[in-house]
């Protein structure tokens, strides 16, 4: 019995969760801290004015847009520069939807829907190729995108562009129309957020990763690189395809101007600013791709490609990982300043028996 009471106390810091995990990792800060994040975005738009509250609001679909491309080239590490294209489509749906009298609903299913599709047809292709293959492919989509909205102008409104005025909040709600979009923005954003999240970080996530590491050990586990390569830009496809709708709920009005190349490749230096393979990465990216232009455009407006490629090379090199990885690395290095004296504290320590 004596010898059984001296072990009970050895044996419980081993156990997992003890208290000495960091507090930021306990469950009831993680609640709480969401809470508090979601009471924020909630009350937020009430004390802010007009032009702030669409700021917010075109974040939340362009992280909508780069958590879609982060589906296949963060998290399957499958080259693409169409995401835009996507991003098009569903805005030309939702464009054409609302002013054929259709079902908000039924538009925004429609545009998710007909991205997806899309997506499915061309991955079939294009997930057999690989590297600068499959780069070349997915480049194609804006280039073609441009001059084919350009010419279906019976659905899309031709060079100048379509408009469609459907996010006006009902007079019963006595909510201001800028607040009521980005209510909406929220709220659809949060509920895509959420479900990739889950995605990414169960089954399929998992696979995704050994895909992305090694093709040849995915197949020897049974598992499809071809298959997983094609649902991943599916999934990016009809992500996409929301960001299209929300970015018609803000902006209310697409043109060809919507599915340019370049937008494609500021997608992507968002998304590698924010962090590649990250959730979080994903919103940086889209606050990154709203407010760096509007601030290197108030520096100098001819040098805002100068400026924005600055700051792509200084992040590639100094957080590879991308902004979203900053704890992390500030963690490494705070361990490694401490690790000496650590060593020396614990060495005592560590040859006592466990």
């Amino acid at each position: 019995m004596a010898a059984r009471k001296k072990e009970t106390p050895a044996m419980t810091p081993t156990r997992p969760g003890a208290a000495s995990a960091p507090l930021w990792r306990r469950p009831w800060v993680q609640t709480a801290i969401v809470v508090a994040v979601a009471l924020v975005l909630l009350l937020a738009p009430w004390n802010l004015d007009v032009a702030t509250n669409q700021a917010l609001a075109r974040i939340g679909v362009y992280a909508v847009a780069v958590l879609g491309l982060n589906v296949i080239m963060g998290y399957t590490g499958q080259v693409s520069l169409g995401q835009i294209f996507f991003v098009g489509l569903g805005a030309y749906v939702t464009a054409y939807g609302v002013n054929e009298g259709w079902n908000v609903v039924v538009v925004f299913a429609l545009a998710v829907l007909l991205a997806g599709i899309t997506g499915y047809v061309i991955a079939l292709a294009a997930a057999r190729l690989g590297g600068l293959a499959i780069a070349m492919v997915t480049i194609a989509l804006p280039i073609i995108g441009v001059p084919l909205a350009k010419r279906l102008s019976e659905w899309t409104g031709g060079s100048q562009g379509t408009s469609a005025r459907f996010s006006a909040a009902p007079d019963w709600t006595g909510v201001p129309n800028d607040i009521w979009q980005y209510y909406i923005v929220l709220v659809i954003a949060a509920i895509v957020f959420l479900l990739v999240r889950n995605l990414v970080h169960g089954k399929f996530g998992r696979a995704l990763a050994i895909v992305k590491e090694n093709e040849a050990v995915a197949s020897s586990m049974g598992i499809s690189p071809y298959r997983y390569k094609v649902m991943a830009f599916t999934i990016a496809a009809m992500v996409g395809g929301v960001s299209g709708f929300l970015y018609m709920v803000v902006v209310q009005y697409t043109s060809p101007e919507t599915l340019s190349f370049h937008h494609s490749i500021s997608l992507l230096a968002s998304m590698v600013i924010g962090g590649a393979g990250s959730i979080v990465g994903s919103v940086i990216g889209g606050a990154y791709y709203v407010l760096v232009p509007n601030v290197t455009n108030e520096i100098n407006a001819t040098l805002t490609s100068l400026i924005q490629g600055v700051i792509l090379l200084v992040v590639l090199f100094v957080l590879p990982g991308g902004i979203a990885s900053l704890p992390r690395v500030v963690r490494r290095l705070l361990r490694r300043r401490g690790g000496s004296g650590d060593r020396t504290a614990t060495a005592p320590v560590d040859d006592k028996p466990q």
